[in-house]
């Protein structure tokens, strides 16, 4: 649990610190890293996932409640943003790509073999890989298309916009059609290896962003929780969970991952699809920021305890 936490803190405020030394070189090079990341290491990494899971555990009715979940969440965000708040489209959209995207990959996986033990790291990899990662693709590479400023005009532009500018959504239906036999090892080990590295690349990335979008010029952590930002991190830890919760306590017993998976903050591809797409980057920052701060401070409490 110590090397996640050390790993999230350290990276977030090397973030910080670059951009204060480098400022505008630090946000441009940022830039293209997230879209050198798109471009490469997020279909190696989706494809190698996706191609060589084990289905026998994990898969089940608990992981359809996992898409009910995130239903869930997303109507909730979208009656906060819309209806209460009265958002634009670019925050409308950060607010809803918050609220369905989970860091169930970069923190979920270590933190459940951490506070659950590693027997329960079966179930929590098929929630992030047959739940997440399509939400992600699929649903939050969508809301990007659709809500972005950076996406085109109308409805033709925009599906152009989402398939060319999804290069993992590619990689998914590509790992569902190549058998795993016909894959090499060696590309799957390269896979798991991006895939370690990113957590750090993206919580450093996130600080960079963080610094910059300071209000006052005057850097703070965590950052300003304003309305929009309350109400993504609030849909993000508690709508979705509960929908598990009460599934668990009425329907069945789930694995307890299933329902650690569901609480996962806001995951770091939010700041893929804003910068990508032009959707509000600094309410995605701050939305990831916050609910990554809650959902890290409460699991070290429970692994203390």
């Amino acid at each position: 649990m110590l090397w996640v936490v050390l790993a999230v803190v350290g990276s977030a405020w090397a973030g910080v610190a670059t951009e204060r030394r480098w400022g505008a070189r630090a946000r441009s090079a940022t830039g293209r890293a997230l879209e050198i990341l798109l471009y490469t290491l997020f279909p190696l990494i989706t494809f190698c996932g996706v191609n060589r899971l084990e289905l026998s555990t994990g898969v089940g009715i608990g992981l359809a409640l996992g898409y009910v979940a995130l239903g869930v969440a997303t109507l909730g965000a979208w009656v906060l943003g819309r209806r209460v708040l009265r958002l634009d489209r670019p925050a409308l959209g950060a607010v809803l790509c918050a609220a369905l995207v989970a860091n169930t990959g970069y923190l979920g996986l270590p933190l459940s073999a951490a506070v659950l033990g590693t027997d329960q790291l079966g179930p929590a990899i098929a929630y992030d890989a047959l739940v997440s990662a399509p939400a992600v693709l699929l649903f939050g590479f969508g809301v990007g298309a659709a809500f972005g400023t950076k996406a085109g005009e109308g409805f033709r532009e925009r599906a152009r916009s989402f398939v060319l500018r999804n290069p993992p959504g590619l990689a998914l239906v590509v790992a569902l059609i190549v058998p795993d036999s016909a894959v090499p090892d060696a590309v799957i080990d390269a896979g798991r290896v991006a895939a370690l590295g990113l957590a750090p690349i993206g919580f450093f990335i996130l600080g960079v962003h963080l610094r910059h979008e300071a209000a006052d010029g005057t850097f703070s952590f965590p950052p300003p929780l304003t309305r929009p930002v309350a109400a993504a991190v609030g849909v993000r830890l508690t709508l979705a969970p509960a929908v598990m919760l009460l599934a668990d306590a009425v329907l069945l017993d789930l694995p307890p991952s299933y329902l650690l998976q569901a609480a996962m903050p806001c995951g770091i591809n939010c700041l893929v699809v804003a910068h990508v797409y032009g959707l509000d980057l600094k309410l995605a920052a701050a939305a990831v920021a916050w609910s990554s701060a809650l959902v890290v401070g409460v699991a070290s409490v429970v692994a203390l305890v």
